[in-house]
């Protein structure tokens, strides 16, 4: 399931629960991040590619990203929350 979205110009980014189950037993969420990038030849495609141009949207849906994860931590450690993000 998507918690969280990003974009800048054709690149977007998601961020995904993932539910794992420790060594120990007790099943945590982490978060993993997709990157992409929509263009369109007749249909809309997506892409894994990217040129040098595309590199700093890049890195700014994943500072985006990244700050949405922290500010969900801090507010998850506020609350007492029991979700492990990372």
């Amino acid at each position: 399931m998507t918690c969280h979205k990003s974009s800048a110009g054709q690149i977007s980014t998601a961020l995904w629960d993932n539910e794992v189950t420790t060594q120990a037993g007790k099943k945590v969420t982490l978060l993993q991040a997709t990157v992409e990038r929509r263009c369109k030849d007749g249909q809309w495609k997506s892409s894994n590619g990217f040129n040098r141009n595309e590199i700093p949207l890049i890195t700014s849906c994943l500072q985006k990203s990244f700050e949405h994860i922290i500010g969900s931590r801090q507010g998850e450690e506020a609350e007492g929350g029991s979700r492990q993000r990372g």
